[in-house]
């Protein structure tokens, strides 16, 4: 645009700058501003709106404006001109009136002529743009005099050179608000991009004036065509072109000519439709969001309602079974988008409906040829029939009347949904070509869909899987308590090579664990899975930390090269109120002291990774009191791309002295501290676990000799000082267990005492230990079968029962429900 331009002197005509990225032609003309308000009152009225349509301002304010602006598809029956009324790009459409009397909600355009007293007959070129927003104002009309458009521009066939006419948007000074409307273009042309947006809203600002801007190039919402002919001149050039193909003669150049041209400009207006379509959508993998971008790409530029549908497995990101539907195939409706008053379908046609469809309706002719259906209106005995599925709810009058298009959405020749497209019943009807465009508006749509439906299914999987791989930790083990958190390190990385576990072990013990498969992706997962069973079967063998990491260190060798792990395993006794810990690589735990507060970072010898091979482990033992608290994380949680690991150790420890009401806070409070800094991009796996350690009250031990006199002591003993404890009720059955697990170490003991011991906490625990190596097994006693029975009796009335072994032979226990205070 020329900014040289003095303000409140507008151009009449302009040329394009010749650059072969710029536009064939572009020019300005003054254009007529009429604002219409929500009484349907001219509450603006500009001087070119007096020259256009022969009122003066003072006249027309305040007035109706259906009587000021006579643009009406009705005066064609007076003096058919070549011109028709047109929506926003598909062939003929609304008259003004239907924007004037609010029937419309979307921008609309058009060509017409009108009468003028003591003028000719003029031809018209108008923009009728709803007005959003709170404002008094409802309509913002602009209004061209086409024919001396024509002429002031040497335009006289520049239908074709100048496909694209459109109110550059500027608006008169003397205009209230004027300044206010311009920054609400982009919601009143809700079409145009950012970028002609902010230009536009330049040039109100610079000239101040309106403008009419020609350019075969620039994309905008709404364009009557210019020089395309009415449907009846349209209809009589194809029976001349039939005649003259049955009489063997050639078509005159100038239906040939203006046939071309018509299609050559249906055909372009087509391509940037789907080009502008395809751009809207496909930003996102999320399914819904997806659907959404769908449904707004088409609504109102295509279509005034569009409801989705897809097939249930489709929404719920399961496979379904080869075929096309049938009568039984549940589809829910995804979304629904409309230009009509708000609330109006939603009671009757809700979204998240799931239903299937007769086979006597176009939906189902769709689903299962996978072609659109068009239905140019909706008869009553249409509508009655396609209500008759709806129970209880009368959709007739949403529908009957309307022009219907439905259209398939269909990926790699399978039809995933289909959406109904509806018109108005004053928009002009569905085509043959609105058909074409539609199915390849549904083809591109329905690739999208696809690549969000498969991304959603793989990435349901990979939760599936990175949830069967993490434990579910009980929060409460014996003497401590336990909280964990996994976050995946990106959402395209929801699998990945992190873990954390607790295991039971004998003496009232608990194996802590945190590890790191270096990696992501279902490779690292899958390893991440087979170390994580290593580590607690090993740990079910009470095998000592250090010499459970060389033995994970060398089943990872065995496993292949391919992979690294860290792994930090510590063991807590809580009777010795003592952590036994080793390290292979991993970073140190942190450690807050419940006495003053205080946390620390454990000294550990570091070790190498698992699967180095051939480096040795070290393991240390760290007292520990009732209440500390120990931190164990992967480095996800502290490491950030171009910052040293330092940096992020003395925040985790820092905010792990912090005080929290719960456990579950506590571990909150750490991810906010730590996750807030930006740039992770790894998995971070946290365990918590609050040391509470078991008081020596809560514990009794006995040795027996290898005597079976001495069963009956153990019996009497074990009664004695579950009625101290007040556990009377649970002494007959804890009784009975005792006497045949005693029985048994006594029979297969070499030369060690029996000891007994009775751990009261959550659970009343008894573990007999003694020097026999081999692992009792749960057998079948016949009737006269002296053994076998022991076993089978503490299985049926103990909660929990196993069996270890240890450095000196085996441990054999069971666990008792305490009972309610």
């Amino acid at each position: 645009m020329d900014r040289g331009t003095e303000r409140g002197t507008p151009p009449s005509r302009g040329a394009g700058n010749g650059a072969a990225d710029g536009p064939a032609a572009a020019g300005r003309v003054p254009l007529a501003v009429v604002v219409v308000d929500r009484d349907g009152m001219v509450s603006h009225w500009s001087r070119g709106a007096s020259r256009l349509f022969g009122a003066t301002k003072e006249e027309a304010i305040g007035r109706s404006a259906a009587d000021l602006l006579p643009v009406s598809g009705a005066l064609a029956e007076q003096d058919t001109p070549p011109y028709g009324m047109y929506a926003a790009y598909d062939g003929l459409g609304p008259d003004l009136e239907s924007s004037l009397d609010g029937g419309l909600s979307y921008p609309a355009a058009g060509r017409a002529r009108l009468t003028v007293p003591g003028a000719d007959r003029v031809d018209v070129l108008w923009w009728a743009y709803p007005l959003v927003g709170p404002g008094r104002e409802r309509l913002l009309v602009l209004a061209a005099d086409a024919g001396a458009l024509r002429q002031d521009l040497d335009l006289d066939e520049g239908a074709v050179a100048v496909e694209r006419i459109a109110p550059a948007f500027a608006l008169h000074t003397d205009f209230p608000g004027a300044d206010e409307l311009a920054r609400r273009l982009p919601e009143i042309l809700p079409s145009m991009s950012v970028g002609e947006s902010a230009r536009i809203v330049a040039q109100v600002l610079e000239l101040g004036y309106p403008v009419l801007e020609f350019s075969q190039n620039d994309r905008v919402p709404v364009t009557p065509d210019w020089g395309v002919p009415r449907r009846a001149e349209r209809k009589a050039r194809r029976e001349r072109a039939a005649r003259a193909a049955a009489e063997g003669l050639p078509l005159p150049q100038d239906d040939r000519d203006e046939g071309e041209d018509l299609e050559y400009v249906a055909v372009r207006e087509r391509l940037e439709f789907l080009n502008e379509v395809s751009g809207k959508i496909g930003t996102s993998l999320d399914l819904s969001r997806t659907i959404v971008e769908v449904s707004r790409a088409v609504v109102p530029r295509f279509t005034d309602v569009a409801g989705t549908y897809l097939r249930e497995q489709v929404v719920a990101g399961e496979g379904f079974p080869d075929g096309v539907p049938d009568t039984t195939t549940m589809w829910h409706r995804v979304a629904l988008e409309h230009t009509d008053e708000p609330g109006r379908w939603d009671d009757v046609v809700p979204v998240g409906e799931a239903m299937p469809f007769p086979a006597h309706t176009p939906f189902f002719q769709c689903m299962t040829t996978g072609e659109p259906v068009l239905v140019p209106r909706i008869s009553e005995q249409m509508g009655h029939a396609i209500a008759s599925q709806f129970e209880k709810r009368d959709i007739r009058p949403l529908i009957t009347g309307r022009s219907m298009l439905v259209v398939p959405l269909k990926a790699r020749n399978v039809v995933l949904g289909f959406m109904i497209l509806l018109r108005h019943p004053e928009r002009v009807e569905f085509n043959d070509m609105d058909r074409v465009t539609g199915a390849e508006l549904a083809a591109r749509a329905g690739l999208v869909l696809d690549n969000a439906r498969m991304y959603t299914f793989q990435e349901s999987v990979a939760e599936t899987l990175q949830d069967s791989m993490l434990p579910h930790i009980p929060p409460r083990m014996a003497g401590c308590d336990i909280a964990t958190r996994y976050l995946p390190g990106t959402l395209l990385g929801r699998v990945g090579g992190d873990w954390f576990d607790s295991v039971k072990l004998p003496g009232a013990r608990t194996a802590l664990v945190v590890g790191d498969v270096m990696g992501h992706g279902l490779n690292s997962a899958a390893m991440m899975g087979q170390l994580r069973t290593a580590v607690q079967t090993m740990a079910a063998l009470d095998l000592p930390p250090a010499q459970l990491l060389r033995n994970l260190d060398d089943l990872a060798q065995r496993l292949g090269d391919t992979y690294l792990a860290t792994c930090l395993y510590a063991v807590y006794d809580p009777i010795a109120s003592e952590l036994h810990i080793a390290n292979a690589g991993h970073i140190p735990p942190v450690i807050v002291r419940a006495g003053d507060g205080r946390s620390e970072l454990l000294d550990l010898p570091t070790g190498a990774p698992i699967g180095v091979g051939g480096v040795p482990f070290e393991a240390i033992r760290v007292r520990v009191a009732p209440g500390d608290r120990l931190l164990m994380c992967t480095d996800g949680l502290v490491e950030v791309r171009g910052e040293d690991i330092g940096v992020g150790l003395a925040t985790l420890t820092e905010s792990a002295a912090h005080p929290a009401a719960s456990m579950d806070d506590a571990c909150d409070a750490i991810i906010r501290a730590l996750n807030t800094r930006g740039g992770r991009k790894d998995d971070v796996a946290l365990l918590m676990a609050r040391l509470n350690g078991i008081e020596p009250d809560d514990v009794a031990e006995w040795r027996i000799s290898l005597d079976p006199v001495e069963v009956g002591r153990a019996r009497a003993v074990v009664r004695e000082q579950l009625h101290d404890w007040g556990l009377g009720r649970l002494a007959d059955g804890a009784e009975l267990m005792v006497s045949e697990l005693v029985t048994n170490a006594v029979r297969h003991s070499h030369s060690r005492p029996v000891e007994l011991r009775l751990v009261r906490g959550d659970s009343l625990l008894c573990e007999v230990d003694d020097d026999d190596h081999d692992l009792p097994n749960l057998s079948s006693a016949g009737p006269t079968d002296e053994q076998g029975r022991g076993l089978r009796v503490v299985s049926t009335l103990a909660r929990e029962w196993g069996a270890s072994r240890t450095k000196a032979g085996k441990t054999v226990w069971f666990e008792l429900t305490l009972p309610r205070r």
